[in-house]
């Protein structure tokens, strides 16, 4: 086993960096590269094939909007359904459709292939662009399909300062808190992408941590990109065990 990734116990896949919304907190910007999207049966079998050699805790999708492009999410976490993986989660901005009859479809999809710990990302920022009565239906149709649901909020600076954005985001989740469903932590939005270009003004004291960075030399999560990029190898090109086993931190990646 490589040592530099002997603590694997998370696999995370950006389903694909498309997005309905153009939140001026997000970190990936633009959305460059809004063709991409990851393959379901490769990256279900690198599932299969990472979760048989490490303790695998927590399988996630997200992107972008995932389920933009459901039948990737529904293989991801079939698999790590039939591989006993307890956390299968899911953050998702809950607008991927404005059909009724398709939003019931996914909800009750998810619940079938196996997500037990549903994020909604609902905040200031998400629906300045997404329209929240949409995103209420998806809410309600995946509580009745007994869906884990939790709202993962952005702050701004921090979940206590009192700026114009959280004081926003703090209505707008009780609205939704208000058909019993809870509210997550959340995170707190760090310079990177769209923030610091949209928001450079909120970002003059401490800057907070970006919660996705790794430590190159003790890899706990191996995050596969919607192109299929993964620890300086691709899915596409190589298989993911062969990646693993050739993996080495550059000594400027610190």
């Amino acid at each position: 086993m490589n040592a530099y990734l002997r603590n694997i116990n998370k696999i995370e896949f950006v389903v694909t960096d498309a997005c309905c919304g153009r939140c001026r907190h997000c970190s990936q910007g633009a959305h460059s590269s809004c063709g991409e999207r990851i393959d379901p049966q490769i990256a279900a079998d690198a599932v299969r094939k990472i979760a048989a050699e490490y303790h695998v805790k927590t399988v996630m999708t997200f992107g972008g909007e995932p389920l933009l492009y459901p039948d990737a999410v529904y293989a991801i976490m079939e698999a790590a359904k039939e591989l006993n993986i307890p956390k299968r989660q899911v953050i998702t901005s809950g607008y991927f459709s404005k059909n009724d009859e398709g939003i019931r479809e996914v909800a009750e999809q998810l619940a079938i292939c196996g997500v037990n710990d549903l994020r909604l990302s609902v905040d200031a920022f998400h629906q300045e662009f997404i329209p929240a009565e949409v995103v209420k239906l998806f809410a309600t149709e995946a509580v009745k399909q007994g869906l884990p649901i939790r709202l993962q909020p952005a702050w701004l600076v921090s979940r206590e300062d009192d700026n114009p954005y959280n004081r926003k985001t703090k209505e707008i989740l009780g609205e939704f808190s208000a058909r019993g469903i809870p509210v997550h932590d959340g995170n707190v939005i760090f310079p990177e992408g769209n923030a610091v270009k949209f928001l450079a003004e909120y970002f003059t004291g401490e800057v907070p941590a970006n919660p996705y960075r790794e430590d190159p030399f003790n890899v706990t999560c191996v995050s596969i990109a919607a192109g299929g990029g993964v620890l300086g190898g691709n899915l596409y090109q190589q298989d993911i065990m062969e990646i693993l086993e050739t993996y080495t931190p550059r000594e400027d990646s610190v």
